[in-house]
């Protein structure tokens, strides 16, 4: 990227960290490698709180297990900020009080990133806050299928581990959508459609995505 571009996103990039958690401080090591981002795009840093998860009742695991299914065009049905924030938290919740995940990583590295693409714009989950950031303005959902809600899993590309951890994080979140009633697809198609958009350090890219709707 020319130094001009590289100026150009550098502030909202900035605000868009500001106030990160552990996990998203992976993410800060290095400079975003993409394309800057225009005006109306850039991020304006605000972080949404979650509604605490229910971590009680919901459908025993094996009947999620049998009802777990794909539906390759999910749909536009939203869903409620409880429904948004246990499906972040089944993907990337810290679990423990020394800040471990859910989800289980090799040699306990936690280089994870989670964004959530919504008609309001890109948010990064923040696992230590169970809340959200606003990294990217504007609605993108039609860059993937449309679908309510598209969550991009991204990791180091050189990272050995990283694809076997992101198939932990969506197959999670595919148990929260088949215990919630949610429709859902993993694609690996266009799943880096905002990768030069994103604050993400050089050598990370999204791995595959996931469409959640009603």
């Amino acid at each position: 990227m020319n130094r001009r571009l590289f100026l150009g996103s550098s502030a909202a990039f900035a605000v868009a960290l500001g106030s990160l958690s552990a996990v998203s401080a992976h993410a800060a090591e290095k400079a975003p490698s993409g394309n800057s981002v225009s005006g109306e795009q850039k991020a304006d840093g605000k972080i949404v709180a979650l509604p605490p998860v229910e971590k009680k009742g919901g459908k025993p695991l094996m009947q999620c297990i049998m009802m777990r299914r794909s539906d390759h065009m999910p749909g536009s049905g939203a869903l409620t900020q409880a429904e948004l924030g246990g499906l972040l938290f089944s993907a990337l919740g810290v679990t423990s009080e020394d800040g471990k995940f859910g989800v289980p990583t090799a040699m306990n590295k936690r280089k994870l990133a989670l964004y959530a693409v919504l008609q309001d714009g890109v948010w990064q989950y923040l696992p230590e806050k169970h809340a959200m950031q606003r990294v990217l303005m504007g609605d993108h959902r039609a860059r993937f299928d449309g679908s309510a809600c598209i969550l991009l899993y991204a990791a180091p590309s050189d990272e050995k581990f990283s694809a076997m951890h992101v198939g932990s994080m969506y197959q999670n979140a595919g148990l929260f959508c088949a215990s919630a009633g949610l429709k859902n697809c993993v694609k690996y198609q266009k799943c880096r459609s905002l990768d030069n958009e994103l604050p993400l350090p050089e050598g990370w890219e999204t791995f595959i995505s996931q469409s959640v709707a009603k």
